[in-house]
């Protein structure tokens, strides 16, 4: 992998491609899971079991393909009412929804024009929290990771993020993060791709081995 492999404008496809190479690792590792395996608790999502995790992303996704943002739709407060609307259905329903959803919302974020690429990555991050809570390797790697990659590049360049070069073990050259208009002097990241990931969506580092300069790991999260 080089800098040149990441592309420095937008793809409209690489949010359905994300969603559609992660919908066919984790539905069948959801499916194959007993019903009390959904009760458990996520840590990286203090509060929640797996279940509201996932019936968080089923809702999430569902209102990206049926166009449905209200006001405050994402806040805290409507996802907790999401997953509350949710709360009679069977686990087997939730993960039929999230299916479908990872199917069908790449076309949607294609036309939204960029506003929407966050929600693809969110999922990822989230499929990660369950695999993380089910104690499966690789977490947050996987089929789907250079694809989380490409996207959170253009993600940090786009909002204008913190400039970080990364030296990641599986990579060429170092990879270039957030803002690079030379205002603010690039932080340095050494470790891999997946606890990258980590760091930029403030999942649990525990036992990571990285090192990281000139940034606050807090300065790195791009979600709320």
């Amino acid at each position: 992998m080089t800098n040149t492999d990441l592309r420095e404008v937008r793809d409209p496809e690489l949010p359905g491609r994300l969603l559609a190479v992660e919908r066919d690792a984790l539905i069948p590792l959801l499916r194959a899971r007993p019903d009390a395996d959904f009760a458990l608790p996520t840590a990286a999502c203090p509060g929640w079991t797996v279940r509201h995790v996932l019936a968080h992303c089923s809702s999430a996704l569902a209102r990206v393909v049926e166009h449905r943002f209200e006001k405050g739709v994402f806040s805290p407060e409507a996802n907790d009412r999401d997953i509350a609307e949710r709360a009679t259905w069977t686990n087997a329903r939730v993960v039929d929804e999230l299916e479908r959803g990872m199917t069908e919302a790449g076309a949607a974020i294609a036309r939204a024009g960029g506003v929407l690429d966050m929600v693809a990555l969110g999922e990822w991050v989230h499929a990660g929290d369950v695999r993380e809570t089910f104690g499966e390797p690789g977490a947050y790697a996987g089929d789907g990771l250079p694809y989380a990659l490409e996207l959170l590049v253009h993600l940090t360049r786009e909002r204008g993020h913190v400039p970080l070069h990364a030296d990641l073990d599986d990579a060429d050259e170092p990879l270039r993060l957030g803002e690079v208009d030379g205002r603010r002097p690039p932080a340095r990241y050494i470790g891999d791709t997946p606890t990258l990931m980590r760091l930029y969506s403030g999942r649990p580092l525990a036992g990571a081995r990285y090192e990281l300069a000139g940034v606050a790991e807090r300065e790195l999260c791009l979600f709320d």
